[in-house]
């Protein structure tokens, strides 16, 4: 299927030329939720640890669990529910995640909370698997990369002000607030989706190809393995942020380097709202090559507060504008079956995730904390030997 052709379907629901704003930003907000829902534990590892008795290795795995539901359960939990409409299935998975963080706010027991993340991902997994292909079909063909732009903002929010803000929390007051203030502001976006989200038919069952087909369309596998990669590079360090940072003796702090992390990611963001349209492929390519630049500065000039700072805004803005770009890419290449094609990105994205916790563990036995950042430089430098490997299958040039 050409690029010509392959929104047909989802973008049939969209009226008119004005972008759905507000059900837009209500889509965004979940996006900020389950960002700082599968995050916060990188934030909090200290509190977590010293608050349940056990090792900051040990709540590195909350991240894992939460991965782990969502690459078990997303694949076959969209392939089920492809003929549901989609704001119920939507709603009804927003309430499973707020359920299932609340239950972690208030567990004692480490196994019970490794469950509750697990449980807790299976519903970020269905609807990850729904977010772009649903900001596309209730939005203006021609201003699809606008659209996901929008939606997409809630994920560097998440990690500019979600993780912070729960490490803030945790210090102040306890861990368990900042998990249980995100289920409450989940319950109030979940008001707003039932108030201002139009509904969105299913795709056809006519138009549905079997999940084993749609892995195989021209583009996908090559997508899924660049956001594998690139989560990993990215996963790795951010989750284990606080030994590189103990490690470089800059003095700089988990939340100072997050934070400015994150608000980086909001001018990458930017930028790709203003340019993802234009330039898909050469944005991608920038964006790459920024990010292992990033890892470099972070190699070389560790000993350095203002290197640290200034790769971490690289940083930001190198893979602050990746999640519209690679489901710009994704929704793209999957055509009529975006739905199903984009079941498969969180999938991806959380595999690296849960391989990040569990590599950066490894990594930490054998090393200090600076060894992050070589992996990030060489990670994020096969990235973007990909891109260029997907140029033709992948990634149009306009």
């Amino acid at each position: 299927m050409t690029t010509n052709t392959a929104t047909t379907h989802i973008a049939r629901g969209s009226q008119g030329s004005r972008l759905p704003v507000p059900a837009l930003i209500s889509l965004a907000l979940i996006g900020f939720i389950l960002v700082a829902m599968e995050t916060m534990p990188a934030g909090l590892l200290p509190d977590i640890a010293a608050g349940m008795g056990t090792s900051e290795g040990t709540v590195g795995l909350f991240v894992s669990a939460y991965a782990l539901g969502t690459v078990i359960v997303t694949v076959p939990a969209i392939s089920l529910t492809r003929g549901f409409r989609r704001k119920p299935l939507l709603l009804t998975a927003v309430a499973g995640l707020v359920l299932a963080n609340a239950v972690t706010a208030v567990s004692t027991d480490v196994a019970f909370s490794l469950a509750s993340r697990f449980v807790a991902g299976s519903f970020s997994g269905v609807i990850w698997g729904m977010l772009a292909a649903y900001a596309i079909r209730i939005s203006p063909p021609a201003r699809s990369g606008v659209a996901l732009s929008i939606m997409s903002i809630g994920a560097p929010l998440g990690f500019a002000f979600g993780t912070p803000l729960g490490a803030f929390i945790g210090a102040a007051t306890d861990w368990r607030w900042a998990f249980a203030g995100l289920s409450i502001l989940g319950i109030a976006v979940g008001a707003a989706i039932l108030a201002v989200v139009p509904d969105a038919a299913p795709v056809p069952a006519a138009t549905r190809l079997p999940l084993h087909k749609v892995l195989r369309l021209r583009g996908v596998p090559i997508i899924l393995i660049i956001i594998v990669v690139w989560m990993l590079a990215h996963s790795t360090i951010y989750t284990y942020i606080a030994p590189y940072l103990r490690a470089t003796q800059t003095g700089i702090t988990p939340d100072l380097m997050l934070l400015v992390y994150g608000l980086a990611s909001l001018v990458g963001v930017g930028l790709t709202g203003v340019f993802l349209d234009r330039y898909p492929r050469a944005l991608l390519h920038l964006s790459a090559g920024t990010f292992a630049a990033a890892g470099v500065i972070l190699i070389i000039g560790q000993a350095s507060t203002a290197a640290v700072l200034v790769a971490a805004v690289l940083w930001g803005v190198a893979f602050g504008g990746t999640a519209p770009q690679l489901q710009n890419s994704l929704t793209r290449a999957g055509g009529d079956n975006a739905d199903a094609a984009n079941s498969f990105l969180p999938v991806a994205f959380n595999l690296a995730i849960f391989g990040a916790g569990i590599f950066g563990a490894a990594l930490l036995t054998v090393n200090d904390g600076t060894i992050l950042a070589v992996a990030m430089a060489a990670l994020g430098t096969l990235t973007l030997g990909l891109t260029f490997c997907g140029r033709r299958s992948a990634f149009t040039a306009s």
